[in-house]
């Protein structure tokens, strides 16, 4: 344990003074990244906001046989904008982005409202352009209700009730709390914190290995009167300092950017005081052993530095493609599920962020079966500085 301890305060003291470890574990990801998560989530909500105030502008061709229509969108702040264009050119309009919709009124629109028939009108929209999705489910919701208005006007004018128009009455009970639905905002919080937590050990890890056989050093240092397995545990040590170091200014800085983001303005809130931080940083602790293994060992079977930043620039994945699956195939968590390394964890985060409680059985098989293969490839690690081929 004194060799161990030792050769973690060397790497320890050593990589202080590595401008590319402290850049990446200290600066570059803790705050480069909760900062640009926090500031696009605000433009984001920005601009959420201004599309739903923004008034919309429709161009309309042939409004004046439609011009009870045309009030009722005048009511609901819509401008009407007469335009003179056939077929082609609403098309063309609406893809040069010269309007974002055209409605186009048939002639024969009054004749069928007349005669109580459906009247066609025709709207020419751009569904690839997301800077005009607003503007088109408003003005679909807008025409909705329009329709449904002249369908009750129908019925009472035949002396029927409207109320056989809603054989329905649906009530939307929403049971979601503010801090739930938040979790729609932040679902990839989660995926930053434990990639951020990797890189902040990688340049480390690389050097244990690849950095040293590349410096000439890796020889003398393994003649010393230590157990190899030692220098390995102590450079996988000194690994996991700086993971938890970086692990921990992430969710510092998360907890403070995230204040800011303007969520509550969409009935959101964020769960993510100090209290909640300190569960974040307990929960990702144990795969902190298991990525510095990890990286170790992609490192140690590399032979040059620019070699084993590639191959664990991809190894930087691999504890995230879990996450990317869940978010996909919408899983939940289960107790089967909770023994996977890494999702277990995201399922460990949402929960704190949706403010649930975390069944106890769900800790402890997370926390168990991440430290289990933690340790395995500890030794596995452990092992690589036995051979010989290392030197090569």
């Amino acid at each position: 344990m004194r060799a161990i301890l030792t050769v973690f305060g060397k790497e320890f003291r050593e990589n202080l003074r590595e401008r590319r470890t402290l850049v990446s574990a200290l600066i570059l990801g803790p705050l480069l990244g909760p900062l640009l998560f926090a500031g696009g989530l605000s433009l984001r909500i920005e601009r959420g906001a201004e599309e739903g105030e923004r008034p919309i502008t429709l161009a309309v061709v042939h409004g004046e046989r439609a011009p009870n229509l045309l009030g009722f969108l005048r009511q609901y702040g819509v401008r009407v904008e007469s335009v003179d264009y056939d077929p082609a050119a609403a098309r063309a309009a609406v893809q040069a982005h010269r309007h974002e919709l055209v409605l186009a009124v048939s002639a024969d629109f009054a004749a069928h409202l007349g005669s109580g028939t459906p009247a066609a009108l025709l709207l020419y929209a751009d569904s690839s352009d997301p800077s005009a999705s607003g503007a088109l489910s408003r003005v679909t919701a807008l025409l909705g209700q329009y329709a449904s208005l002249l369908a009750r006007l129908r019925v009472v004018a035949r002396g029927v009730d409207p109320l056989v128009l809603s054989p329905l009455a649906l009530q939307d009970i929403d049971v979601a709390t503010p801090a739930s639905r938040s979790v729609l905002a932040l679902g990839t919080l989660s995926y930053l914190v434990l990639l951020t937590m990797l890189m902040g050990g990688m340049y480390l890890a690389i050097d244990a290995t690849a950095g040293e056989r590349e410096r000439g050093s890796l020889e003398p240092l393994l003649t010393v009167p230590v157990r190899r397995e030692a220098l390995m545990f102590g450079k996988i040590l000194a690994t996991c300092a700086y993971m938890t170091a970086s692990l921990t200014l992430t969710v510092a800085a998360f907890a403070i950017m995230l204040r800011f983001t303007g969520l509550e303005r969409f009935g959101m809130s964020v769960n993510f005081g100090p209290l909640v931080g300190l569960a974040v940083v307990l929960f990702c602790l144990p795969l902190v052993p298991l990525g510095a293994a990890l990286m170790t060992i992609v490192a140690a079977s590399t032979r040059s530095y620019r070699e084993a930043q590639t191959y664990l620039g991809l190894v930087l994945l691999v504890p995230t493609l879990p996450l990317v699956f869940a978010g996909v195939m919408g899983l939940r968590p289960t107790l089967a599920l909770m023994a996977v390394p890494s999702l277990s964890q995201h399922f460990l985060i949402t929960s704190l962020l949706r403010d649930e409680r975390v069944p106890a059985a769900y800790l402890a098989v997370s926390v168990s079966a991440t430290l289990a293969l933690g340790a395995l490839l500890i030794g596995v690690a452990g092992g690589l500085y036995r051979r010989e081929a290392l030197l090569g």
